[in-house]
């Protein structure tokens, strides 16, 4: 396989992640970002609501560290939490130094907004656009860094990993299609960064773009790395219910700042629920929403907005406000009709505190990886934070010696000239997504998990076998990847026999006491999971 360029470090992605990365990394020499869409096309770009971290005196390290281990139901590494809450100010401030605008109070004072599962205002944002601020200003820093390059449109196929002259595993860049032929092609790199994000779209109702088709974690697990806690799927709590709206977040701050869940017949379901009400952490919220509409046989709740009023949720919440317009709704007046969908990863590749996984020269960031700080549940506002931190944190870590030559890269395909029929690989795709929806979603049992596993392990293999015999693209890829995740997802959700934070089985619906996290491998067609005990020293201590 042609070796068409060769860097310090490969980026792979181009969201919060992999740009902060990137803009850090450059001070060890020559970066490339490499992104399968459009620079901007990331799930940063969709995030409304905003980043969580300590920016007033009446908050504390303590209270944002307990808000984020009761939010993650006792699965929460707390050396990773501490450390996140600890480097959370310095980032927003070197955001904020890189050009990021966010949202200020009269007094020239960070607006903070409040979010589900939070004791305190400390949500950063930039009004219900942060995502796309954030983005724009980290994509202006990386246009005016020299040593970072930057090359969109180029579809991720495979890590090249071999062993170096000591016998250890190590990454040395990727494999990739080449936008103009189709043709694969390698990238060598002497440090590797998947910052790909997550897998929403492996479910068929999802709030992510169309980019999030978990591709590295795809990469990863073919590669030999462990995926762990894969089954903590955060479901939102609060998508547009609308026949022609394409799964349209309702930021959780618009419950931050008052508004309301009710059921069709005008009740305040969550009270009595939760203390917090509508506020509640996120996967006590969405599997009550979902209670309520099958109880009473609705197709969705609604979001009573009126306590924000019209004039307060059209200054606080302009985007929303005008999509709401599209859909003949009056902002702040009408109620908003709503239901959950898969939003958020709490789990993936397996890494350290530096960002380090299992293969040498291979780092993951985002939402890529599992840092341990989300524990069972996310924690609101939470994503965007551990992106900029850990991201800042891998970075530091210099580049591997080179270590002697590399192996070859990995063989180009054999030439292939059929193409495969785009009404069986839509059907595949369909077909993945519906399993994990229908089988692996809010509320599980065993026997819709057993159901899922036996047929996921199906279309895996008839991914795969579609792969290795037509024309390779970028659509056959994303159906190979979300086959893989969806298969190690459910075969992680059903090693766990008990029900914690975002993962509720039905046949085991208490919490055991010993919290573990589940390891999955692939080792050809088989997929292990394994439960280990969390790791010794991650749950004691205080902040430093």
């Amino acid at each position: 396989m042609k070796i068409a360029h060769e860097c310090t470090t490969l980026v792979l992605g181009s969201g919060i992640a992999g740009l902060t990365y990137a803009c850090q990394a450059a001070e060890h020499g020559d970066v490339l970002i490499m992104t399968k869409k459009k620079p901007a096309d990331s799930n940063t770009n969709y995030a409304q609501g905003g980043i969580a971290s300590v920016t007033d005196a009446r908050d504390s390290f303590e209270l944002h560290v307990q808000d984020t281990l009761e939010a993650g139901a006792g699965l929460c590494r707390r050396d990773a939490v501490e450390y996140l809450v600890r480097e959370g100010p310095p980032r927003i401030q070197e955001l904020i130094e890189r050009g990021a605008r966010f949202s200020r109070t009269t007094e020239g004072t960070l607006d903070l907004g409040r979010e589900g599962g939070h004791s305190q205002r400390r949500i950063v944002h930039a009004k219900d656009l942060t995502g796309r601020e954030v983005e724009r200003a980290l994509l202006w820093a990386v246009a005016q860094n020299p040593r970072i390059r930057m090359l969109e449109n180029h579809f991720a196929v495979d890590l090249w990993v071999g062993r170096d002259p000591s016998k250890e595993k190590r990454c040395y860049g990727a494999t990739f299609l080449s936008p103009e032929n189709g043709e694969a092609y390698a990238v060598r790199a002497r440090r590797t960064l998947l910052s790909t994000g997550g897998g929403g779209k492996i479910y068929l109702y999802t709030t992510n773009p169309d980019i999030a088709t978990g591709d590295g974690l795809a990469m990863a697990a073919r590669a030999g790395c462990s995926i762990v806690n894969l089954e903590f799927v955060q479901f939102h709590p609060t998508c547009l219910y609308h026949p022609e709206a394409k799964s349209f977040l309702i930021s959780e701050a618009v419950r931050g700042e008052g508004a309301v869940l009710r059921n069709l017949a005008g009740v305040d379901f969550l009270r009595g629920v939760h203390e917090l009400g509508s506020l509640a952490p996120r996967d006590i919220v969405a599997r009550e929403i979902d209670r309520q509409m099958k109880r009473r046989g609705d197709k969705f709740v609604l979001l009573d907005c009126s306590p924000i009023g019209a004039e307060g949720f059209q200054e606080r919440f302009p985007t929303i406000a005008a999509k709401l317009r599209e859909f003949g709704l009056r902002p702040g007046i009408d109620p908003i009709p709503v239901v959950p969908a898969a939003h958020y990863m709490c789990g993936g590749v397996g890494v350290d505190l530096d960002g380090r996984t299992e293969i040498e020269g291979l780092f993951a960031v985002g939402e890529v990886a599992c840092t341990g700080v989300h524990g069972a549940n996310r924690l609101a506002s939470n994503s965007l934070l551990e992106a900029l931190v850990f991201a800042d944190r891998a970075a530091r870590v210099p580049p591997p010696s080179t270590r002697g030559e590399a192996p070859s890269p990995p063989p180009a395909p054999p030439p292939k000239v059929r193409e495969e029929e785009g009404v069986i690989v839509d059907h595949d795709w369909d077909a993945v997504r519906r399993t994990l929806w229908d089988y692996v979603g809010l509320v599980r049992s065993m026997d819709r998990l057993d159901r899922a596993v036996e047929r996921l392990a199906v279309l895996r293999k008839d991914a795969e076998r579609l792969w290795n015999r037509a024309r390779p693209t970028a659509d056959l890829g994303e159906l190979r990847n979300i086959a893989l995740v969806g298969h190690l997802l459910a075969e992680s959700a059903r090693a766990r026999r008990e029900s914690r934070g975002l993962h509720f089985l039905t046949d085991f619906p208490a919490p055991d006491p010993t919290p573990r996290e589940t390891w999955a491998r692939l080792d050809g067609d088989a997929i292990h999971v394994a439960l280990q005990d969390l790791p010794i020293g991650v749950r004691a201590g205080g902040i430093p």
